[in-house]
């Protein structure tokens, strides 16, 4: 077994993500989902966006939707929207 030492990788701090399933989810489950924002587009998928403090959680809010049977249909990081304090952010633009 190698000696060395593992160095975490950036990721392993809180970050902002969007993650986008089909359907409908109500916007009273903001809290179940450690009240990341719960927000609708046009071709009936939900958003949920916010800061997740690790992997960990990570992998938890995924667990959670799989259990509610919802089609995960993307995980993305995002860049958090500096003006706002409570740590949601926006959808990258186009050129981002």
């Amino acid at each position: 077994m190698p000696n060395d030492t593992i160095t975490p990788h950036p990721s392993h701090s809180p970050r902002a993500y969007q993650i986008k399933v089909a359907g409908r989810l109500s916007e009273t489950w903001a809290e179940w989902f450690d009240g990341l924002t719960i927000t609708h587009t046009d071709q009936d998928e939900t958003l949920l966006t916010g800061r997740v403090v690790d992997q960990a959680a990570l992998q938890g809010l995924l667990k959670k939707i799989r259990d509610l049977g919802l089609p995960l249909l993307s995980v993305n990081p995002v860049e958090p929207n500096p003006s706002d304090e409570g740590g949601t952010a926006h959808e990258p633009s186009p050129k981002e």
